[in-house]
């Protein structure tokens, strides 16, 4: 005789199949956001998911007390569900979370500045140089001289130390900003900068197969970088490092493996890392789409 409870037990089965491919998302994490949201990608903002991650606090709000933020001797993952966003001070309707500073170990400031309608900017401290790079929104910026350029995504600028400027925002704007006190060189002097990455150019990576774009001049005046990378699904560093430069990273786009010491971390686009001086590092892109990461390093000056 057929059991009765077997049709029943089908339908479940098939039921139960189907949601978990939803879930598990075209990327392979398991995604909330996959069935939230079906809109093809494609028509998403550069770097959407900076300020829209896929596991986002409002995901995880039924895991009470889960994070993957870690904290180490000599390295961070800083993940979107356990920012802290406060008023910045001296800049005026902006929140900001700071994400790396020498509290944790770093000779920089990496924070996120989330500016609201009719926001302005505050100067650093005296000797403290700036670079900011849009993620979200479009902002002005403007000159001691009066000058202005507007910065929309993927565009950023470099503020020398005790640059004057002004950073204004009629609706909204994501920016990520580094800051660190200038290591002055006698007879150097850096320029105000105002550039997109789309403008710089592809640089050899000898032994390497990403793609790898600078920020900044590589001559003597600036005393760090900061680094576009791109890597292709499946794609990963050849060296694994370990040096004695300091590394603030944020994922821009995509999904990966990140080894930090013998730790390993699947991380994905919105994600924070700091790596301290000589930790072993080492990444992998993984996915269908692109990764795209930048990196803060200190370069060009005596390590003593």
């Amino acid at each position: 005789m057929q059991n009765p409870s077997l049709p029943r037990l089908l339908l479940l089965s098939f039921t139960l199949i189907s949601v978990f491919n939803q879930v598990l998302g075209d990327e392979g994490f398991c995604s909330a956001s996959s069935m939230l949201d079906q809109t093809d990608s494609s028509s998403k903002p550069l770097y959407w998911k900076v300020t829209s991650p896929t596991l986002s606090p409002s995901h995880l709000q039924d895991l009470p007390g889960f994070t993957r933020s870690v904290y180490k001797r000599d390295h961070a993952l800083i993940t979107p569900e356990s920012h802290v966003f406060s008023p910045l001070p001296d800049w005026t309707n902006t929140l900001g979370a700071y994400l790396i500073t020498p509290a944790i170990g770093s000779h920089f400031v990496m924070y996120l500045a989330k500016m609201q309608e009719n926001s302005r900017s505050g100067l650093p401290p005296n000797d403290v140089e700036r670079l900011i790079f849009v993620t979200q929104g479009a902002v002005t910026l403007t000159n001691a001289s009066g000058i202005s350029s507007k910065l929309v995504v993927d565009s950023y600028a470099y503020l020398p130390p005790n640059f004057d400027h002004s950073l204004k925002c009629d609706g909204s704007a994501t920016l990520v900003v580094f800051e660190r006190r200038y290591a002055f060189l006698d007879n150097h002097i850096t320029e105000h900068i105002v550039g997109s990455t789309d403008k710089q150019p592809l640089l050899e990576t000898p032994g390497e197969v990403f793609e790898l774009r600078k920020l900044l001049p590589a001559s003597m005046p600036y005393d760090f970088n900061i680094h576009i990378m791109d890597f292709q699904p499946g794609e990963f560093l050849n060296v694994k490092e370990v040096h004695y430069n300091q590394h603030g990273l944020l994922l821009l786009e995509g999904q990966g493996i990140y080894r930090l010491g013998d730790s390993w971390y699947p991380v994905q686009a919105g994600d924070v890392i700091w790596m301290a001086p000589f930790v072993p590092q080492w990444y992998a892109a993984l996915g269908k789409t692109r990764s795209r990461y930048l990196l803060y390093k200190d370069v060009n000056r005596n390590p003593l």
